[in-house]
């Protein structure tokens, strides 16, 4: 597995060594000592999500506060771009954002750890994401950051008007969210 370093420094993508021939392929997508020695996260995973959406749907930016979950994503039909923002006011990088493409084809996953808001917009006509979650899901405790807050000023790669719910359209700016310390 390759870590690839990204301009948040807690935040990896993480790129699996794949053994395809004639038949198909065959990948490791999670080990745990592995992803420990390489990210240096030594914590449990407790709950693994599966989620589906069609083409333009855009998801976040979610969090949990008070309960705060650390998220390894990956894409297991389609494409996404995924969007990971710091949001910890102590950390030098507090509001930078980064993307990147995340997709079947290229096999990568995205370590986004506690303290960071998370979204994606769905590129294909379909997508399917599987993501590991270090806490449970706490709906009392979750939080979204309006996807085109104009502070982040996020380019999403999308010209179009994005499909939301009621809750990503109703997400509150980050200068009034509650945010970590």
């Amino acid at each position: 597995m390759q870590i690839i370093e990204t301009a948040l420094s807690e935040v990896f993508i993480l790129e699996p060594t794949v053994f395809s021939d004639a038949r198909g392929f065959f990948f490791e997508h999670f080990n745990v000592r592995d992803f420990a020695n390489t990210t240096g996260f030594n914590g449990t995973f407790v709950q693994d999500n599966h989620s589906k959406s069609i083409g333009n749907v855009l998801r976040g930016l979610h969090y949990q506060v008070r309960q705060p979950q650390g998220k390894l994503v990956r894409v297991i039909a389609g494409e996404v771009l995924d969007v990971v923002v710091d949001i910890r006011k102590s950390s030098p990088t507090f509001g930078r954002w980064i993307s990147t493409v995340l997709s079947a084809d290229n096999k990568r996953a995205h370590w986004i750890p506690a303290g960071f808001a998370h979204g994606f917009l769905v590129r294909s006509e379909t997508a399917e994401l599987s993501y590991k979650t270090t806490d449970y899901w706490a709906p009392e405790m979750e939080r979204c950051i309006l996807w085109n807050d104009p502070q982040l000023n996020i380019d999403w790669q999308f010209s179009g008007t994005p499909i939301l719910s009621d809750k990503d359209r109703a997400g509150t700016q980050l200068a009034n969210a509650e945010i970590f310390p």
